[in-house]
Parts: C-alpha cells; sequence; structure tokens
C-alpha cells in the first residue's frame, strides 16, 4: 500500500493512525486555535497524527441561510494562523477547480467533497497541485467505484491520495455505513480514513439544515478502526448546540479524549 507523507509524518500501514479534526467550518481565529491546541495535544498524548481541518466555504449547504464561513481569503489567512502557531498540517475543502493553486499555497491535504467526488475538473486541478489529495467517497457512490476517482488524480502524476468513508444515503434524511467498504477502498493500495461525524449525519433532516445523532460516533469509530482505517476523521466544537454549522453530528470536545485512547488501542490489536 501507498504511503501517503502529511507534514513530518505519514499515514499507512506501519506509522501511527491519523487523526483529521476540527470544526466543520471556520467562524473565527481564536476558536479555531482553541479546537487546533486542544486537539493536537489530545492527539499526541494517545498515539495519533493530526490534521486540522475546517472549511473556509460550505458551498453545499441545505438551506441559502445557513452560515457558510469566512470564504477563501480570510479562511486561509486563519489556516495559516493555525499552522504556524500550533505545528500541525491543515487541510479544507475546495468546491471549484479554480481554488486548487490558492489554497495549495497553504493547505498541506486538498479535501474534495462526497458532493463532488466525480467531477473530474476539480479531481485534476487538486491532483495538479502535487498536494496531497483526500477524496471523500459521495454519499451515493459504490466503494468500488472509487477507483475512477482515483485514477482522475493519477493522471496528473500525483499518487498522493487518501480515501474517506463517510456514509451512504439509506432511504430520505439518513445514512448508513457499510464497513466492508474500508477493506475494499484499501484495497485499491491508498490509505482509508473515517468520517466518524458525518456518517451519523441526518441530511437535510432538520428543516432547512442538517440533524444529526453524535451519540453513535464512538460506536462507528471504534468498529471503522477495526475493520482497518488508517485514520479518523470527526468534526469537533466546544460546545456543538452552538457551533454555526453541523452541531448536532459534532463531537464535544470533553468526549474526544476518551475515545481516541479506545481507538489507539484498537489500532493496535489490528
Amino acid at each position: 500500500m501507498k504511503n501517503v507523507k502529511i507534514g513530518d509524518f505519514q499515514v499507512g500501514p506501519g506509522f501511527p493512525p491519523v487523526l483529521i479534526a476540527g470544526p466543520c467550518v471556520l467562524e473565527n481565529q481564536d476558536i479555531a486555535l482553541e479546537i487546533a491546541r486542544f486537539m493536537a495535544s489530545a492527539a499526541v498524548r494517545n498515539g495519533f497524527s493530526y490534521i486540522f481541518k475546517a472549511s473556509f466555504d460550505k458551498a453545499n449547504r441545505t438551506s441559502v441561510d445557513s452560515f457558510r464561513g469566512p470564504g477563501l481569503e480570510q479562511g486561509l489567512h486563519i489556516l495559516a494562523q493555525v499552522k504556524e502557531e500550533v505545528g500541525c498540517p491543515v487541510i479544507s475543502d475546495i468546491h471549484e477547480p479554480s481554488q486548487a493553486n490558492r489554497v495549495a499555497e497553504v493547505l498541506d491535504c486538498i479535501q474534495i467533497p462526497a458532493f463532488l467526488c466525480r467531477q473530474t475538473d476539480i479531481l485534476v486541478a487538486a491532483g495538479h497541485t502535487g498536494r496531497v489529495v483526500n477524496i471523500k467517497k459521495g454519499q451515493f457512490m459504490a466503494p468500488w467505484d472509487m477507483v475512477h476517482a482515483v485514477k482522475k488524480v493519477l493522471s496528473t502524476g500525483n499518487d498522493q491520495i487518501l480515501l474517506t468513508e463517510r456514509g451512504t444515503c439509506f432511504g430520505y434524511n439518513n445514512l448508513v455505513v457499510d464497513m466492508r467498504s474500508i477493506p475494499i477502498m484499501r484495497g485499491f493500495d491508498f490509505p482509508v480514513i473515517f468520517d466518524a461525524t458525518h456518517s451519523v449525519q441526518l441530511p437535510g433532516g432538520g428543516d432547512g439544515c442538517s440533524a444529526g445523532q453524535r451519540e453513535f460516533v464512538p460506536h462507528l469509530a471504534r468498529a471503522a478502526v477495526a475493520a482497518g482505517a488508517d485514520g479518523v476523521f470527526m468534526e469537533v466544537y466546544p460546545d456543538p448546540d452552538k457551533a454555526k454549522c453541523d452541531g448536532p453530528n459534532s463531537l464535544p470536545l470533553d468526549q474526544v479524549e476518551p475515545l481516541l485512547a479506545q481507538l489507539f488501542q484498537i489500532s493496535q490489536v489490528v
């Protein structure tokens, strides 16, 4: 399997599990730094490598009135500050091919949103930057079909790829996780991350916004690591009920460390 280098660590077999975590969307610099410092410290204490995640723009919100974030330039400024002050790699998502080169000036990893995982132009643009590309599996995609998204990035000569499982549509306003997708996608020879918080989302289930069932995050995360996931993705917030985006499926900071300790132990057994 191909090991992927991010910052000063690697993701893949033989290396510590990676934790990708942060708020769903950037709200301001202070809260971003607070979360990044907490998560970086918790990750190190529990044997994880750490990447700070937050979106500068959430272009696929349910409602036109939903909070989208500070935008490209202000968002990249905040992410650069997190990278400098906390000393961790940073990841964020793009929604247009034209954003790829600009974000590559700051980001260590460019994320392709699940809804855009089939979009050739955005995958190729991200691949051409030379940055690590994290492709989130679409809620509408079979895991074996993700090999075609991988090939689109590989066509640029970039083999620094991560794949992320985040649940599959199951009727209206609901997702289900098929843990078979983790070994299936690892069969493409790239590390697979499990998105434990988006997988408990109830898309559009909150009358103009997404709802969620954060109480199931620990259960799915433990199962995914046991199934061989190379890392875990989580959206976290000091008080999720006050978050401006995805609060119902975000994990409170005070619940993070006990879960990380369990996940690391499971990873060692696997």
